[in-house]
């Protein structure tokens, strides 16, 4: 089994941390800007296809 022959130092240790914590950041940020872009219908690099649904489903849901 492989052994860390030194300790790592505090600084290195937040320098790592601090970067982990910078992806997960900016991937929540990209997250909610496509999010938004979405819901305001002003997408251009994603797509959202609206489905019909056809109105025998609709009127089958309303029986039950």
């Amino acid at each position: 089994m492989a052994v860390p022959k030194k300790r790592t130092s505090i600084s290195k240790k937040k320098i790592r941390k601090s970067i982990w914590k910078k992806k997960g950041y900016w991937a929540a940020v990209k997250a909610i800007s496509l999010a938004k872009s979405i819901y305001m219908e002003n997408s251009k690099s994603f797509f959202l296809q609206h489905i019909k649904i056809p109105e025998y489903f609709e009127s089958a849901e309303l029986e039950e």
